[in-house]
């Protein structure tokens, strides 16, 4: 499975980034999680296939809801875990 990880800079709280990766995932059947890491940061993992991943990556720097949009970094994995499905964690 393809896997890639992005760490997203800006302020991603309250909710709204994460939704939106929620559902820009689902529609695109990618699968993996959002969760916020730090302040003023989110970490991604999606799976799924290279095309939807390259479409999601041009969203999340063109239409994202990140207020003080800084960087976003994103890299291929080696992940052994495989989901089934894109959720929000803590």
């Amino acid at each position: 499975m393809l896997s890639y990880t992005c760490i997203v800079e800006g302020k991603v709280t309250g909710g709204n980034f994460q939704s939106w990766a929620l559902s820009t995932a689902q529609r695109l059947n990618l699968k993996g999680w959002v969760r916020n890491v730090a302040d003023h940061k989110a970490e991604i993992l999606i799976q799924g296939d290279a095309k939807d991943f390259a479409v999601f990556r041009e969203l999340l720097k063109t239409e994202a809801p990140i207020v003080d949009r800084g960087e976003i970094t994103c890299n291929s994995l080696d992940y052994e875990k495989e989901y089934d499905k894109f959720e929000i964690r803590g």
